[in-house]
């Protein structure tokens, strides 16, 4: 083999090496911001999920036990606005699930320690949020 064949195959060699080099590392930081999307998005899901059940404990206080303390509507103003705010890094159905929770509970809030019908309503918008999340989680690449 002369020289320039020797030549010839390096430089075809490298250039194909580099080729891969840059293909690999594309490919490498394309996956590494896809995981950390999913990881944001898993731990504000599971953020929701825990205010969720403290938001129906709160509702839950104030119809069923009557209970001005632990049944407060100031708490549960507050756990519906972290909801919503954490929604947005979800998925567009959560965020628009939360935000129909919080409109909901804006309507309705005074009503639900004598009302069972509006206390029904939350819960199922509750519920409809955690169905929401875990569509969401499901589709996860």
């Amino acid at each position: 083999m002369q020289l320039k064949d020797k030549l010839k195959l390096f430089y075809i060699t490298s250039i194909l090496s580099m080729l891969f080099a840059v293909l690999g590392f594309s490919y490498n930081a394309w996956r590494m911001e896809l995981t950390e999307d999913n990881s944001n998005i898993r731990t504000a899901s599971f953020e929701v999920l825990t205010q969720l059940s403290e938001m129906e404990q709160v509702i839950y206080a104030a119809h069923y036990d009557k209970n001005i303390l632990d049944g407060s509507p100031r708490k549960a103003w507050v756990k519906v606005g972290l909801i919503v705010d954490l929604s947005a890094l979800i998925s567009p159905q959560v965020e628009n699930d939360a935000n129909e929770l919080k409109v909901l509970w804006g309507k309705s809030w005074q009503l639900v320690k004598d009302d069972e019908m509006v206390t029904q309503k939350l819960v199922e918008k509750i519920d409809e949020v955690r169905s929401s999340i875990k569509s969401a989680l499901k589709n996860l690449k």
